[in-house]
């Protein structure tokens, strides 16, 4: 995963080297898409994509309750939940409250039930979650690469945000795909300054 994320800023490095080269061997303006520019700077870059921009082109369907469970719930009913969402893991807010707990992943339910035998029907989430103490969060302006970085140091798929409250959660998969697009779009803008026509 540290591969990938050296790859995508040496990528994005190359890229605005090449946009500046040009655009000071020239000293002209530029034209990026049909809009003329005197500055490369109106690309976004990634190091100004944040997490509330990953969570808004998830929608609101990602959103929802049913990012999470309670610590009283039974795992199979976590798991379930999980199954019928197609997602990876669910914030875990205590009992009557709106306080985060932890997090419960499919690897909890992998490691802490599966390998050790125990029943999914009569655990509950609260025993196999990963702690509030130990968990790793972000906020809905935290910069992308920070959070693929804590993701990467860590060996985590998933990161709840919290903004005072659970707001949403991302996932690796979010993260590299932010990554990919915002590198497409970077390419794009190249390619299109290379083949158009400049001064």
């Amino acid at each position: 995963m540290q591969g990938i994320f050296r790859a995508v800023r040496s990528c994005q490095e190359t890229l605005k080297a090449a946009i500046l080269q040009h655009s000071h061997g020239r000293g002209k303006i530029f034209t990026f898409g049909g809009t003329t520019s005197s500055s490369p700077e109106q690309l976004k870059g990634l190091e100004n994509v944040t997490v509330a921009e990953v969570l808004m082109t998830k929608g609101e369907e990602k959103t929802g309750s049913w990012l999470w469970c309670r610590t009283d719930d039974a795992v199979i009913d976590a798991v379930k939940n999980m199954a019928k969402n197609n997602i990876g893991s669910l914030v875990v807010l205590k009992p009557g409250e709106e306080h985060l707990a932890g997090i419960i992943t499919e690897r909890d339910y992998t490691r802490k039930i599966v390998a050790q035998g125990r029943s999914p029907i009569y655990t509950t989430v609260g025993e196999i979650m990963t702690d509030k103490d130990k968990l790793i969060t972000v906020t809905s302006d935290t910069n992308i690469l920070q959070a693929m970085q804590l993701m990467t140091e860590n060996r985590i798929r998933h990161i709840p945000v919290i903004d005072g409250k659970i707001v949403g959660m991302i996932s690796i998969v979010d993260v590299v795909r932010a990554v990919v697009n915002e590198q497409s779009g970077e390419l794009k803008q190249l390619n299109e300054f290379i083949k158009g026509d400049y001064y």
